[in-house]
């Protein structure tokens, strides 16, 4: 009988420990894949459901934004639906003299407007013979590759009357969506809640949505609250500017400033242009023309790094990057209602993983020992990749014996090859023995 060959016992470990890592590999694809495909239909469901969704989520976080004034009225014996239906109201005086404020220095614009225009055109003209020189240029690389095909610019039929008549009817209908939204979640907000906790079949599961919900209402609207009023000091301290240096409209470009100041970074650069071309229409010299945006450079640059981190904190400031990129994407789905909700929506986003996925310190069995040269990073990021290692090796080890433990059980005879224990015949017992029935 011919004995099958066995492979030496280290060539089985390490080709159960690499089948092992091969399976999770496999396992981690499978459930990235899944995530990924999760992102696509969620993308999709955002920007199709834009209509209703962008005003909803609007009406949420100024609900929320909005409760503590809610709660104030109830706590003196006010019903829900009354206190509901006052913050819908002032919420609406609020826009009605926000509107009345832009609408007549913008009607003083817009009959500016060509002699702006004609201005305008008078200073670019002295740019005529650089951009002359840039389309000889091209004039003469296109001659070099061989493409002599010119641009053709085609005018569409319509104009802004025509454009405004389409939108109307889409602007009004998310206009009603958003007040009955915003009316219902501010009168219903606590039941809600109270439904949203029924759902949860444990008590730590409750204790945590809990929490979750006060952390998002107190983050969001103590942010919202803190950035309304920053914003009213920025708008008074550049119409305050404006009006120092005898910008015509003050008033516009401190409000301008105050409403673009909810959208960072974007907000920001629109109304450094916009100063710049105002300045560029109105003024003459370049000083002149400059003073104005370097006015509210200066007011944005206090605000941004003394006003807001005293008022809001360091602990809800975000990371920048992970900002532009909410924005950008907001943007992107849903328009200026998504740079609006942006930062809020990180807000949200931090306080239910806080909660959901409690942090724990990235510290190793056997700590890194700092060096006078190691800085506060350096010494994290050695911990890190020590508490890396230190899993690694775990696993390995515990696909190790789980392997070892397996070839044993393969190299262990069986049960039948084993010595039987022999019995004396029926009958041959010693004396003294009784036989068990």
């Amino acid at each position: 009988m011919i004995k099958p060959v066995r492979r030496p016992r280290a060539l089985q470990l390490s080709q159960g420990v690499s089948d092992s890592q091969f399976e999770r590999i496999l396992g981690n694809a499978a459930k990235g894949a899944v995530v990924l495909m999760g992102l696509v239909v969620l993308l999709a469901a955002l920007k199709t459901g834009q209509v209703i969704l962008a005003p909803v989520s609007l009406a949420i976080l100024i609900g929320l934004m909005f409760g503590p004034v809610a709660d104030r009225m109830e706590a003196f014996g006010v019903p829900p639906a009354l206190s509901a239906a006052a913050v819908v109201l002032m919420l609406i005086g609020i826009l009605l003299g926000g509107i009345a404020l832009f609408a007549v220095p913008l009607s003083d614009w817009v009959d500016r407007g060509p002699l702006i225009w004609e201005k305008l055109r008078t200073e670019l003209a002295n740019w005529k013979e650089p951009l002359q020189s840039v389309s000889a240029f091209q004039e003469q690389l296109s001659g070099i590759m061989g493409n002599s095909t010119s641009m053709a610019v085609t005018v569409e039929d319509g104009g802004p009357v025509t454009n405004i008549a389409f939108l109307a009817p889409a602007v009004g209908a998310q206009i009603l969506v958003f007040l009955a939204s915003f009316y219902f979640f501010v009168a219903t907000r606590d039941h809600i809640r109270i439904s949203v906790l029924s759902l949860c079949v444990s008590r730590r599961m409750r204790w945590r949505t809990a929490h979750i919900f006060q952390d998002i209402e107190h983050k969001v609207s103590r942010f919202l609250l803190s950035i309304t009023f920053i914003n009213f000091c920025v708008a008074v301290a550049v119409s305050l500017a404006m009006w120092g240096i005898g910008m015509p409209s003050p008033i516009l470009w401190g409000a301008m400033a105050g409403v673009l100041n909810y959208i960072p970074y974007v907000g920001q650069g629109i109304m450094v242009i916009v100063l710049l071309a105002v300045g560029l229409g109105t003024q003459t010299g370049l000083a002149a023309i400059l003073l104005p945006t370097a006015c509210y450079i200066g007011i944005n640059f206090v605000e941004g790094q003394i006003v807001t981190p005293h008022f809001i904190g360091r602990t809800m400031t975000l990371n920048p990057f992970i900002i532009f990129l909410s924005i950008s994407f907001w943007i992107w789905a849903w328009g200026p209602v998504g740079g609006l909700i942006a930062v809020p929506s990180l807000l949200i986003a931090t306080s239910i993983l806080d909660h959901a996925i409690p942090r724990k310190p990235v510290m190793p069995k056997r700590p890194v020992r700092r060096t006078r040269n190691m800085s506060d990073r350096d010494e994290l990021l050695a911990n890190a990749a020590t508490v890396i290692r230190e899993k690694s090796d775990a696993e390995d080890a515990a696909n190790a014996a789980a392997v070892d433990a397996k070839n044993k059980s393969r190299d262990t005879p069986e049960s039948a090859d084993s010595p039987k224990q022999h019995l004396p015949p029926e009958g041959t017992a010693p004396s003294g023995a009784q036989a068990t029935s």
